[in-house]
């Protein structure tokens, strides 16, 4: 997925790679998804076409209704049976996200199936909420839009139980009771999700307008047992929740974001959440100044060019931590390389990701290691020099799914009790992070990097590839090859993240005596809260 036209691609356990809506949903409901759970058409299309192959439908004609329709429920039929990860157990609910916009061509096919899904899943079953945009425009809120969808979705077959309202502001009482009468609702049935502060802050306004009890209600909830046990662990999760999330904080920490596709955000998704999730844990307020790499690179351009490199620089010179994510190519490259620079020489808390790990090595090479033409082999095959060399193990003639994916485990090496990366995660011996990369630290130059000062702290399980490395005589100078934001949850924000932004802040001493939390929650703490 091209980054500045999908934003994100986000990496499961499995190593699935999918839509970013996967990794709000990991992030909210702390569950494990796979790939099963990314129902897309075209997967739909393929499973239709090979049992045609197979002679399952004996002949017969294919059409989008039955064999269309029949292939999309039986899918979720099937993955909503999937045990709850950490527990085993089957779950209670399954929650089906049908995208896109009522009227268009490509959703059809999924809108007759849910609407054949409801009918045979019947009353307490099912139950359908319909997001519609409310503007307003010159002071009037608008609900036309809203009143055309719902009629539309209706015609459909698909019946809203419930009508979630997005808007700017509140809306007035009056607007709630015509879109209540046009869209055939009780008032009680239609949600303001008015923008909050902070994203975190919804499941509070959805609480705050009743939709638990409706939940109960309409999906005959009552009819679970839930434990003593499970409902305190879920009280207890909610209100962890509310605490991180309501206080507005005053001392904020500044960190500069160095990308090389700052104009499409989302393609940071989960490095910004997992840098929102660390600064509320230490209760301050994230201020994120977005940089492009290539704006920090020495120009020969006019006054323009001139004035984004002296920008770029001011805003690096006056952050308070520097983090480098992940991308591919050449493209900017150099200006992440003297950005770890200035990071390492003034003694400025760093965090490299990926292919920010791999150019903060080859910055460390260049500088320290007598190797002036240091490289990747992404970026010149055929340097002599290459600190970061292509995985021999990756098909390098296709691009699609051949990367290293999904979870892998990084093993703490001897001597390494000093390491801050270690005891954030309370100084245990091996840890499981998700991983997407192609290219990896020359095994044959580890020595040479070891011995001037960059300590390869983490490794796989064969100790040739490398997973997470540290400066020692530095305030918070760490790198890591796989993805940690992809783990980050509110309430437990990833370690490498949480150590970056703590000593951006000053605070790292205090964060590292404190008790580590676990990873993924289990989802039935949740369903206690429910």
């Amino acid at each position: 997925m091209a980054p500045a036209e999908h934003g994100e691609c986000f990496v499961l356990c499995s190593g699935g790679e999918v839509d970013l809506d996967l990794g709000n949903y990991e992030r909210y409901l702390s569950v494990r998804l796979t790939s099963e759970h990314n129902i897309t058409t075209g997967k739909v299309y393929l499973n239709v076409i090979e049992k045609e192959r197979r002679g399952d439908y004996l002949g017969k004609t294919v059409q989008i209704v039955p064999h269309v329709t029949d292939s999309i429920k039986d899918w979720i039929k099937r993955v909503s049976k999937i045990p709850v990860d950490g527990t085993g157990e089957e779950p209670d609910v399954c929650i089906i996200e049908l995208g896109g916009t009522i009227g268009d061509i490509e959703s059809m096919p999924f809108i007759e199936a849910l609407t054949q899904l409801r009918h045979g899943a019947g009353a307490g079953n099912f139950l359908n909420i319909h997001v519609s945009y409310v503007p307003t425009v010159h002071g009037e809120q608008k609900t036309k839009p809203t009143q055309h969808a719902v009629k539309s979705i209706r015609s459909y077959g698909l019946i809203p139980d419930i009508v979630a309202c997005r808007c700017e502001t509140p809306l007035a009482q009056s607007t709630v009771a015509k879109l209540a009468l046009h869209c055939q609702v009780e008032a009680d049935q239609v949600l303001v999700v008015r923008d909050m502060p902070t994203i975190y802050q919804v499941p509070l306004l959805l609480s705050e307008q009743k939709l638990i009890p409706q939940l109960r209600s309409k999906l005959a909830l009552e009819k679970i047992t839930v434990s003593p046990a499970m409902a305190t662990q879920g009280t207890a999760l909610w209100d962890l929740w509310k605490s991180v999330v309501t206080p507005t904080y005053q001392d904020e920490v500044k960190i500069a974001l160095v990308g090389k596709y700052i104009t499409c955000q989302d393609a940071y998704l989960s490095v910004v959440k997992a840098l929102e999730h660390s600064a509320m844990r230490i209760r301050k307020k994230l201020n994120l100044m977005w940089i492009d790499s290539e704006d920090l690179e020495p120009t020969t351009g006019g006054g323009a060019a001139q004035a984004k490199y002296h920008k770029a620089w001011h805003d690096v010179s006056t952050a308070s931590g520097i983090i480098v994510p992940g991308g591919f190519g050449h493209r900017g490259t150099e200006g992440m390389m003297l950005v770890s620079k200035w990071a390492r020489d003034n003694e400025i808390p760093f965090l490299g990701v990926c292919l920010g790990f791999q150019v903060a090595a080859i910055q460390f090479a260049r500088d320290l290691c007598g190797m002036p033409g240091a490289t990747s082999e992404e970026f010149d095959a055929q340097a002599t020099d290459r600190v970061v060399v292509f995985m021999p193990e990756i098909d390098r003639k296709t691009m699609g799914g051949t990367m290293r994916l999904g979870l892998r485990k990084t093993i703490f090496q001897q001597d390494t009790a000093w390491s801050r990366a270690r005891a954030l995660y309370g100084g245990a011996e091996v840890i499981e992070e998700r991983h997407r990369h192609r290219y990896e630290i020359n095994p044959e130059l580890v020595e040479k990097l070891e011995k001037t000062g960059l300590h390869f702290v983490g490794k796989d399980e064969t100790g040739e590839r490398m997973e997470i490395f540290e400066l020692r005589d530095h305030p918070f100078f760490v790198g890591t090859q796989f993805h940690a934001e992809y783990q980050s949850q509110v309430v437990n924000p990833s370690r490498p993240y949480l150590g970056f932004v703590a000593a951006s802040a000053g605070c790292l001493d205090q964060v590292l005596k404190q008790d580590p939390v676990e990873p993924f929650k289990t989802a039935t703490l949740l369903n206690g809260a429910t």
